[in-house]
């Protein structure tokens, strides 16, 4: 195949992944699951990829390899289903870039370039893992995960790294401006700004952690408030959502994109991770804040909202499921975006009324067997006795 007649290939199989009709396949009352995933290392543009002269790439390879399209920050722009997707290039190392679709379940396509996200102190190594929130002070902002390496590692350790909080604002999706990275007493990976005023000041999720894998003596989700976002200080910190013991979220937990208002409280979804044989398994769960006071729970179900199921659980890092960004159509429809095994990233679609009776109306964990059972044999006699 001569470098035309592959070029013609390569254009045609792109663009009919592009334009491929997604569709619902099954559903368990809380929400549906779709059929294809929408955002996979196929979908970046060809003219990223390839070298498309011919007289400089006579084989038409791939010049620059993407390997995974995952874990992205969400928002609802100019009447599209708008993602700020975590790129993985063959290098390992993560970029962002920008895909939209008309839908939001199928036909994303991303722009034609990147985020070229400026520099803020020490160069980054890598970036990843952006959380949107358009606040009410007219700024949309991104925080996201810094990597550095430890410079306090020792000589021939090549993988211990430290990580921080990075924060940029934009108004316009292309154009960003760099903020300072947050500062706080310990490392903070999974950070996620709050869309309304506390008392009149930003409000910060956080995940306090003794090192860049470990939470260590962190103890789950924090809350905290902060003068500014222009010089984001970390000053008192308290874990709102706790680590347990034998759950699904023992060894960390994370909260994934800023909750969704609603008139009965603050929707959350979040991320908890356990260790198995077969590794560190990640899964999500929800829980519900206070209208008027978003750090005090009010409801949280018992175990996982969504693990990882069939082809999901395949992927570079196996057994995992992230998400960091969702969408709440006015009509209440709700799409949430989640990256399966470190690899591609999907869609799910419930509505907000939903997600309420769900996190209202399932019992909480009761953190051991026997209280499982009495939970269990409650809703036997209900129905039993129809």
């Amino acid at each position: 195949m001569n470098f035309n007649e592959r070029l013609v290939e390569l254009t045609f199989n792109h663009e009919q992944l592009l334009a491929r009709p997604n569709e619902a396949v099954w559903g368990n009352g809380v929400y549906e699951r779709y059929k294809y995933p929408v955002l996979t290392a196929d979908h970046a543009p060809l003219f990223w990829r390839y070298d498309l002269n011919e007289a400089t790439n006579p084989y038409l390879m791939e010049r620059f390899g993407v390997h995974a399209t995952l874990n992205s920050g969400a928002i609802k722009w100019k009447g599209k289903y708008v993602l700020v997707v975590r790129v993985e290039g063959a290098d390992r190392k993560s970029f962002f870039a920008v895909a939209d679709s008309p839908n939001g379940v199928d036909n994303f396509r991303f722009w034609d370039r990147p985020i070229t996200m400026p520099e803020w102190g020490e160069p980054a190594t890598n970036v990843y893992d952006m959380r949107l929130t358009a606040h009410e002070d007219g700024w949309i902002y991104g925080i996201f995960c810094v990597e550095r390496k430890d410079p306090d590692a020792a000589p021939g350790d090549l993988s211990s790294a430290v990580a921080a909080a990075g924060i940029a604002r934009t108004k316009d999706l292309v154009n960003w401006e760099r903020l300072p990275d947050l500062q706080s007493r310990s490392q903070q990976r999974n950070v996620v700004l709050h869309p309304e005023f506390v008392d009149g000041k930003y409000a910060l999720y956080t995940r306090p952690q003794d090192g860049f894998i470990d939470a260590g003596s962190g103890g789950g989700i924090g809350w905290a408030l902060v003068d500014s976002m222009e010089h984001a200080v970390v000053e008192e910190e308290k874990i709102i959502n706790l680590r347990h013991y034998h759950t699904i979220k023992e060894v960390k937990n994370g909260e994934g994109p800023h909750p969704i208002k609603t008139p009965q409280g603050w929707l959350h979804l979040a991320h908890g991770v356990r260790g198995c044989a077969s590794g560190l398994r990640y899964v999500l769960y929800m829980y519900m804040t206070a209208l008027d006071d978003p750090a005090r729970v009010i409801a949280e179900p018992a175990g996982f909202f969504m693990a990882p199921e069939g082809e999901e659980y395949i992927g570079d890092v196996m057994n995992v499921l992230f998400a960091n960004g969702w969408i709440a159509d006015e009509d209440g429809k709700v799409f949430i975006y989640y990256a399966s095994s470190d690899t591609r990233m999907h869609v799910a679609t419930s509505t907000v009324d939903r997600l309420v009776d769900y996190c209202l109306h399932t019992a909480p964990d009761g953190l051991r067997t026997g209280l499982s059972v009495e939970t269990l044999n409650r809703l036997i006699d209900r129905n039993l006795k129809k």
